[in-house]
């Protein structure tokens, strides 16, 4: 197979069932490549107008909208959407922000929210580009913790208005994308109240401008400078008593009724809360896969780069190519094995979201939906904290050329770095992922704030809490799949699959009975639960990492196997073979601590890791070619040519 045959093989794995999507957007992307360069020297106002300009004209093409219903200018394909907003991160990723908040975030909570006589008044504008919006649920006394937010929401019986209210200093809503210059229309996250009767988080559709000037009652303030993504507007609002109709309720999941009364389907106000954030769900799924897409830049400029600059002498007076030394093969190559592997989960993740939005909300299962929720917050963390590594160590393998503006990582780094708090703060959403293993999706999840999560685990035998999750089904797996006796881990093949996997397996197992011991031994000793949570967060913590990184091998593997015979499943096998062996090594202190390796074992995984770098070094140019990023985005002329 020729290296080009090779690289589209590549391409087509990692494109997935989305490959014509994907190809649309880059070219899409390409004439548009200026901006990379402009964005530098533009002042913020320009830059402003720039990004705004370009991403209504995008949304002609459709692409912008394939999410939405066909019947106001979508395609009904929430997959192709994802896939789309993942390719928009190759270009400027101010144009891929202002995407998401217009059309994930905006017109996502009106589609997911709102009901019929929303999606009529709304969408089709909100899918053109003719009406901008806002999502408006962070403030800034409240992040993550959305149930508190500080907005009030009351009904009035006399006029059948809703009064939006910032009812104190630090209520009002900051870090608004659209909100300082193009937002017309917000979807206002506040704490509804009718007849003196509190009744959690509902979402408004609240208008905060009218002919470009703030609306009545609206107070809007320019965020100002940020350190990167400065094409986006964010923004400050305060609502001074704005009254809107009862109408503007987005009343998907409860309503007002005429004669005043208040009525949800579904009865319990904490699950009614987590059952509207869920339905958000696809803003995490869609960052994960943006923030893959700019580590794909920064890893195709820095190996490029290395594959053509020399430096010091072989002796031969020819200098060597950067690529070629063991400590920079070292450097990149487990990066784009860890891009592959995070590449292959979020196909995964995108295919069952996918499912679940395509299907009618009563045929979908309340575990569906929290699995979902959960492998998309888990996804989301590791991968933002991945591309916030790579794009460092990429910048750092490109020397004081990687610094210069002109060759990106500037914009890479500034742009970025956010990811890891947007849609949630990644060490929230993996305390998350760890409340739903510890209560195997139980039929009480919803009901579960964190202390009520150490109640549940210290409520029952530690041995009953283990049988309900996940994970514990894994351990006969595990054992199955182990050499026998005390040796196994001198017997299994370093590069097979199944021992890989069985590693993974057994530290998710064993973290996760470790967590549920300690919660109840804490509480058993007399312990308050909020200390006894404090006390072992870390380890929850770190379960949930073991358990999403266990899904991410797992999507690996599957994808290898799924491929025909030759050159392409060879190749990405051994790629599989060093993203797993990577990760094993980086925890082998965990390994030797809980007698999953022996000394020489781990040295051999080392030399292993080694051998894997060595072997794929010709293939490295191919790896990132097969990235797909159009030599106009990449920007680094000087670099790679």
């Amino acid at each position: 197979m020729s290296t080009d045959d090779l690289t589209q093989g590549l391409a087509a794995a990692l494109d997935g069932r989305d490959a014509d999507v994907r190809r649309q957007v880059r070219d899409q992307l390409i004439p548009h490549a200026g901006l990379l360069h402009e964005a530098d020297e533009l002042p913020r106002d320009a830059y402003r107008e720039r990004v705004r300009d370009l991403l209504l004209e995008m949304t002609k093409s459709g692409l912008t909208g394939l999410g939405f219903p066909k019947e106001y200018g979508g395609a009904g394909d929430v997959g192709a959407s994802i896939a789309a907003f993942e390719t928009l991160a190759l270009g400027d990723l101010s144009i891929l922000v202002k995407s998401g908040v217009q059309f994930g975030l905006f017109g996502g909570a009106i589609l997911h929210l709102g009901t019929e006589r929303h999606h009529e008044a709304y969408l089709s504008d909100v899918v053109s580009g003719r009406l901008l919006g806002c999502f408006a649920m962070t403030e800034h006394g409240h992040g993550s913790n959305v149930a508190e937010l500080g907005t009030t929401l009351t009904y009035d019986p006399d006029t059948d208005e809703l009064i939006v209210t910032t009812t104190d200093a630090n209520a009002y809503k900051d870090y608004i994308g659209n909100a300082a210059k193009d937002g017309e229309l917000a979807v206002v996250f506040a704490n509804l109240v009718v007849a003196g009767e509190k009744h959690g988080v509902h979402a408004v559709l609240v208008p905060i401008r009218v002919d470009g000037r703030p609306a009545p009652g609206v107070r809007i303030e320019d965020d100002g400078p940020k350190m990167g993504l400065n094409g986006v507007d964010n923004g400050r609002l305060w609502f001074d008593d704005v009254r809107v109709p009862r109408a503007n309720l987005l009343n998907r999941f409860a309503d007002i009724t005429d004669d005043g009364r208040y009525e949800s389907s579904i009865e319990n106000p904490n699950r009614r809360f987590f059952t509207m954030l869920g339905t958000l769900v696809q803003g995490r799924v869609s960052v994960g896969g943006a923030a893959l897409g700019a580590a794909r830049s920064a890893l195709t400029i820095a190996t490029l780069y290395a594959d053509r600059r020399r430096q010091f002498g072989s002796g031969d007076g020819q200098e060597m190519l950067l690529l070629d030394y063991g400590q920079h093969q070292r450097r990149l190559l487990p990066l784009i094995a860890r891009t592959y592997a995070l590449t292959f989960a979020q196909e995964v993740l995108r295919e069952q979201l996918h499912e679940v939005f395509s299907a009618p909300p009563e045929t979908v299962e309340t575990q569906t939906r929290r699995e979902l929720e959960s492998r998309a917050a888990g996804t989301k963390a590791l991968a933002t904290w991945h591309a916030t590594r790579a794009i460092q160590e990429c910048r750092e393998a490109c020397g004081g050329a990687g610094y210069l503006a002109a060759n990106r990582f500037a914009a890479l780094k500034a742009d970025t770095d956010v990811f890891t708090t947007f849609e949630g703060d990644n060490t929230v959403l993996l305390q998350l992922v760890a409340k739903g293993l510890l209560t195997d999706y139980a039929s009480d999840f919803e009901d579960l704030d964190q202390f009520g999560m150490v109640r549940f685990v210290t409520g029952v035998a530690v041995e009953t809490v283990l049988e309900r999750t996940a994970a514990h089904k894994l351990l006969e797996r595990v054992r199955d799949l182990l050499p026998g006796g005390d040796s196994w881990d001198q017997e299994a093949e370093l590069r097979d699959p199944e021992y890989h996997l069985a590693m993974l397996r057994f530290r998710e197992e064993h973290m996760l009975g470790g967590v549920a011991r300690r919660l109840k031994r804490g509480v058993d000793a007399g312990g308050d639960p909020a200390a006894v949570f404090s006390g072992v967060q870390d380890h929850v913590i770190a379960s949930a990492h073991a358990h999403v990184e266990r899904l991410v091998l797992e999507a690996f593997t599957a994808k290898v196997d799924k491929l025909p015979d030759g050159p392409t499943k060879d190749l990405l096998a051994r790629v599989c073979s060093l993203h797993a062996l990577g990760e094993i090594e980086r925890d082998r202190a965990w390994f030797l601590e809980h007698g999953r390796l022996s000394v020489a074992r781990s040295k051999a995984i080392s030399r292993e890791v080694g051998a894997l770098c060595r072997e794929l070094r010709p293939s490295a140019s191919t790896l990132v070619e097969a990235f797909s990023v159009p030599r106009e985005l990449l920007r680094a002329e000087d670099l790679i040519g």
